[in-house]
């Protein structure tokens, strides 16, 4: 008998079932078959838990690639995620980059000439055997000239960078490649350093604006040791070239410069960019700026 009751009751609940879906058919104006196979639809295209999360994370990783200007790949938007709280494998981040289309930059080795060395000039002793990052700040600085073009126009930059923070702590451009061009970035790196540069190495190549008179006099008033490689050995002043590789590859060959002050600008923004957002591999993917904040984070808690 309870059984004859039991099975009533699922008669009457599948009817009462039916008569819902009329009903509400009837109300929309639609087809109960039509009904049918739209619940069918939803059903089978329903995001499970593993594909809204990939589907999450694919959004997250191309804002993140499109707010480093297309430059990051996967290591540094891995980092970017992980900062903000995300958990999650470098090895999903280069999965998720290839699926949907998008690739970071990948400097390519290249070098311009733009060292002419003075065959009279007394030259330094290489002070840093290419050992450029001796565990501190300022304890080896790196400079360099590369060449840049706006409007047709021959430009040149100067820069000077800390070598363990990988800091850029001075820059000059300009319309030629005399020795005040590389003064004047070396000045503006001591300002950067306002008496901290005491016995600190400059290391450069040996080009003839790197041993000039007033390059001599510019050093000995901050108190920099020079230093220099070999000319035209780009692993004895590495550190430089990887600067440039980074400028030229991620900025610079992406854009076009029409006049000088739109050139010196877009100098300007990228190396600030490049000093405080821009994530670096060699330094715990945190930025120069935050990274020479951790070290003195560090110093005070001790």
């Amino acid at each position: 008998m309870a059984a004859e009751c039991a099975g009533s009751d699922v008669t009457t609940t599948r009817r009462s079932g039916r008569a819902d879906v009329v009903r509400m058919a009837r109300l929309l104006e639609v087809s109960r078959t039509g009904y049918y196979q739209y619940v069918k639809r939803a059903t089978a295209t329903a995001l499970t838990d593993r594909q809204q999360r990939r589907a999450d994370l694919e959004v997250k990783v191309l804002a993140a690639h499109r707010d480093s200007g297309g430059v990051y790949g996967s290591p540094r938007i891995t980092a970017e995620l992980r900062a903000a709280g995300e958990v999650v494998s470098e090895k999903t981040v280069a999965k998720i980059m290839a699926g949907i289309g998008v690739a970071g930059i990948s400097p390519r080795t290249f070098k311009t000439r733009t060292t002419v060395v003075d065959p009279a000039a007394s030259l330094p002793a290489d002070l840093v055997a290419r050992c450029f990052d001796q565990g501190r700040v300022d304890a080896v600085w790196s400079t360099d000239i590369t060449y840049l073009s706006c409007g047709g126009i021959d430009m040149y930059l100067c820069a000077v960078r800390d070598e363990h923070s990988k800091k850029v702590l001075g820059w000059a451009v300009a319309d030629h490649m005399r020795v005040e061009l590389v003064t004047t970035a070396v000045d503006m790196a001591a300002t950067t350093r306002p008496g901290r540069c005491l016995g600190t190495i400059l290391h450069s190549d040996r080009g003839s604006q790197y041993t000039a008179q007033a390059m001599v006099e510019a050093c000995a008033r901050h108190g920099l040791r020079r230093s220099m490689g070999a000319t035209g050995i780009c692993w004895d002043n590495a550190g430089a070239e990887s600067l440039w590789s980074s400028f030229k590859h991620e900025y610079y060959y992406r854009h076009v410069f029409a006049t000088k002050p739109e050139l010196v600008a877009a100098v300007d923004n990228w190396i600030d960019f490049y000093n405080t957002t821009r994530r670096h591999s060699s330094i715990g993917m945190l930025s120069p700026d935050n990274y020479e904040k951790s070290l003195t984070a560090a110093t005070e808690a001790a």
